[in-house]
């Protein structure tokens, strides 16, 4: 009978602890705070997959309460978010609300046509981001942004959780090394909501020519960066899981080498292998599959490292972790061929190639970061809107 008083009183003090703790409410949740603005305008709409509301989707939303929503812009991955990464996204028209789609990835700029821009009055901006320098959401924001700044166009985020604010790692950007994966002088890992990241983005005049976008951020409620938010949706077709999510800062480096990462399996950036990778028994193939139709070393059989069991405390407490693609690196002994000319793009330093050549350890190059990341976390202070 104590046993099962003692029982009943743990799932009770776990019961109650587990309702104590407030539902976060996203930025789009907020619709007081938004709605009046956009009473009487034309509303362009930037999101994806992710933007739901509760049990709606964003777009829908809108309609339902007579918005005039005339355009939706997409962005990597297209709007339903299947296509694969780095894939063109033809522009075309939603089939349930017959609004017109404006892909603004794999088509020159990013930034939106003239005739696109004179369409909407506000753009409303909702993306769900997980917080990494090589994920292309935040350059998409960054240059709608400044497509809105020259336009005259207010622009609205809708802020949602970032899963991996719980800490800031890693180089700051060379901007000689300005790509698509890489947009902004900013760590791999910045640890900021993309509603806060706009902020900074107008904050420390990071737009071309000084211009400064007319912006407004509607913050989540009842959320703080060391939440530990799990995503009800994948962000994107190889992000499946908050496990890939935790994961994707180290493994993704992968994707500027030999290796692959999983791509076309159950499990990318999950596991990592070659077809001459020595002294492991795991093993899988990379086939075509829908996000990822031509996946690295494509129905090749590769051996290499599972990662799936690795707990995720550890893998936040290692941070942005070299010390798999240094033990890959020495395993496959193939010297600087190991790497591709994508890999600085990633890591946006030139010293991390040199150092992994040279033997340094992972902790010895991640010493070397250790500047960027306290000056960065000094620099973005003014404009975090949620506790540390």
């Amino acid at each position: 009978m104590s046993r099962f008083y003692l029982l009943l009183s743990l799932f009770l003090v776990l019961t109650c602890g587990a309702m104590s703790q407030p539902q976060i409410r996203m930025g789009s949740e907020m619709t007081d705070l938004y709605f009046p603005l956009l009473n009487g305008k034309r509303v362009a709409v930037m999101t994806n997959q992710t933007g739901i509301v509760g049990d709606v989707h964003l777009v829908d939303l809108l309609i339902d309460n007579h918005f005039n929503i005339v355009g939706i812009f997409s962005p990597e991955h297209g709007f339903r978010g299947t296509a694969d990464a780095g894939e063109h996204v033809a522009s075309s028209v939603d089939e349930k609300t017959g609004i017109p789609i404006w892909s603004l990835y794999g088509s020159g700029s990013g930034k939106p046509a003239a005739d696109k821009m004179n369409a909407f009055d506000i753009l409303l901006f909702d993306l769900q981001d997980v917080g990494l320098r090589f994920y292309t959401y935040y350059a998409s924001m960054a240059r709608l942004m400044d497509a809105c700044a020259e336009q005259g166009k207010k622009m609205i985020v809708l802020d949602r959780p970032n899963p991996n604010g719980m800490y800031v790692d890693g180089p700051i950007l060379d901007m000689k090394h300005k790509s698509g994966v890489g947009w902004l002088p900013i760590p791999v890992v910045h640890g900021m909501t993309l509603g806060e990241l706009a902020l900074m983005i107008n904050g420390e005049g990071w737009l071309p020519n000084g211009r400064v976008c007319d912006l407004t951020v509607v913050p989540c409620e009842n959320y703080t960066h060391q939440t530990r938010y799990v995503l009800p949706i994948a962000p994107s077709p190889n992000l499946p899981n908050n496990h890939a999510i935790y994961l994707y800062p180290s493994t993704c480096l992968f994707e500027g080498t030999v290796m692959s990462l999983g791509r076309g399996t159950a499990f990318p950036f999950e596991a990592y292998g070659h077809p001459n990778y020595k002294g492991s028994a795991f093993s899988f193939t990379p086939r075509s599959v829908p996000g990822a139709k031509n996946p690295p070393l494509l129905n090749k059989l590769c051996y290499g490292v599972d990662l799936r069991s690795l707990p995720n405390e550890q893998i936040i407490q290692n941070g942005f972790d070299l010390s798999y693609v240094i033990e890959a690196y020495h395993n496959l002994n193939m010297g600087d061929k190991f790497f591709t000319s994508f890999f600085e793009k990633l890591v946006g330093v030139d010293y991390i190639r040199t150092d992994i050549i040279s033997g340094k350890t992972a902790d010895e190059i991640k010493n070397k970061w250790f500047c960027d990341v306290v000056k960065f976390k000094q620099q973005r202070k003014p404009y975090l809107i949620y506790a540390e």
